[in-house]
């Protein structure tokens, strides 16, 4: 999985929770203040990436500052694959 297809599915995930269309995204668009997205929208952002790259996320892990941007969040989403198809262990 590489970064551009994280953010294409972060803008599907995006649109999704606030049921209007969100492109043309960057890795420096703020989510809660460009985006403004909330706790709620930002839990479905997470489902929705789950579901579209068959994570499973456990909560013990979340941190706030990975959901500052659409590029850390990418990069979160980035690192949680990379845990997940390796060995299953986590840090």
């Amino acid at each position: 999985m590489n970064h551009s297809a994280v953010v294409a599915a972060i803008e599907a995930g995006v649109s999704e929770a606030l049921h209007r269309p969100v492109t043309n995204l960057t890795d420096s668009t703020r989510l809660f203040e460009d985006l403004h997205l909330d706790s709620t929208t930002s839990l479905e952002l997470l489902m929705a990436m789950e579901d579209a790259f068959g994570l499973l996320v456990d909560p013990e892990t979340l941190d706030l500052d990975d959901f500052r941007t659409v590029g850390t969040f990418a990069a979160f989403v980035l690192r949680e694959l990379a845990a997940q198809q390796g060995d299953g262990a986590r840090p």
